[in-house]
């Protein structure tokens, strides 16, 4: 999915700090790929919080009727140091990217997609799609591991359940579930759905930071009520995560993961750490989409294409490509949009 927005230090979204160290991340609307396009409901980053574990961005959306919204829509677009998590609720999306693979994003069925040193992709949703409803996730990949190959995994994971709970864990370790997708910082993520008045503790690693989404219903948190699309922020070394549900029953996504210690500069669709990366990024996307500074719109160059979530990506028509080759016939490559006027700052 691609960012709509320009630069994450300029957003402005209420915090409100909450007692036991819980801090509350209000949404926003934002608006996907233009005004008339689908809106999202952003609650990281913000200026008060930039990073959870490497988490550095959540969008939330739906359910949305696909013949109001015109559903998912995003043309080819960039990315570097970050890897993108899909998580659907309700609906389907087709993905493609330039490393190779083409696979459905599905209800219950993590997409993650790592950019390392640079992808594009585009994700629409299926003409069969009638309620489009889901959240997408990036994770900032450290130093170490930002200049890596692009790749792409895909995953069903098994559900948990308890009495009156259900977890499905996508990455990490939870509740004697565990992710085989790759990280390369120690992560969580999980959908849990909770009946109502359930309630359920959870065992966590004491040094991971943890956000809960919570997507529908109404949920406690540490005896502290969270409202529906709001993100509650619990900073490391609690150990446990007390939730209930109430009447209607909730569910919520949870991540979590060990500070990352490292400042990013983030940008568009990019992950760098310097402003002269974030710059030299966006310079390559415009000459290898043919836009430069001054037309709005260009096509990608064609290669072979792999099919399926483990396809192998295909050699040929990407050398010297820091964004790869794109299968020809498709929309417009998406063009970066201006830079801002000042330099922009690390957060983290």
């Amino acid at each position: 999915m691609s960012n709509t927005e320009v630069a994450p230090q300029e957003i402005l979204c209420e915090t409100e700090r909450r007692p036991a160290g819980v801090e509350l991340l209000a949404p926003r609307q934002v608006p996907l790929g233009g005004p008339r396009a689908m809106d999202v409901r952003r609650t990281l980053p913000q200026r008060q919080r930039s990073l959870i574990g490497a988490w550095c961005f959540l969008d939330h959306y739906g359910p949305d009727s696909v013949g109001d919204s015109g559903g998912m829509k995003v043309p080819r677009h960039p990315h570097t140091g970050l890897q993108t998590v899909s998580w659907l609720f309700t609906g389907e999306i087709e993905h493609q990217d330039s490393a190779g693979f083409h696979a459905a994003v599905r209800p219950g069925e993590v997409n993650l997609m790592t950019a390392g040193r640079g992808i594009s992709h585009s994700e629409f949703s299926t003409p069969d799609t009638t309620v489009l409803h889901g959240a997408q996730l990036w994770v900032a990949l450290p130093d170490a591991a930002r200049h890596m190959a692009p790749t792409f995994e895909h995953y069903r994971p098994e559900p948990v359940s308890g009495p009156g709970w259900t977890l499905r864990v996508f990455l990490g370790t939870l509740g004697g579930s565990a992710s085989p997708v790759a990280t390369h910082t120690p992560l969580l993520g999980s959908e849990i759905l909770l009946e109502a008045g359930a309630e359920l503790t959870l065992e966590t690693e004491t040094s991971f930071e943890h956000g809960l989404l919570v997507d529908s219903g109404a949920l406690f948190l540490d005896g502290h009520p969270v409202p529906k699309d709001h993100l509650a922020y619990v900073p490391a070394g609690s150990g446990t995560l007390a939730l209930a549900a109430g009447p209607d029953g909730a569910r919520v996504l949870l991540i979590g993961g060990e500070p990352l210690g490292e400042k990013i500069v983030m940008w568009w669709n990019f992950v760098g750490r310097s402003h002269e990366e974030i710059v030299a990024y966006r310079a390559q996307w415009q000459a290898e989409i043919g836009a430069g500074d001054s037309t709005e719109n260009g096509a990608g160059s064609g290669a072979g294409y792999g099919s399926g979530p483990t396809a192998t990506p295909q050699a040929g028509g990407g050398a010297g490509l820091r964004f790869g080759p794109f299968p020809p016939g498709g929309p417009a490559a998406l063009p970066a949009p201006a830079l801002p006027n000042a330099r922009i700052r690390p957060r983290g």
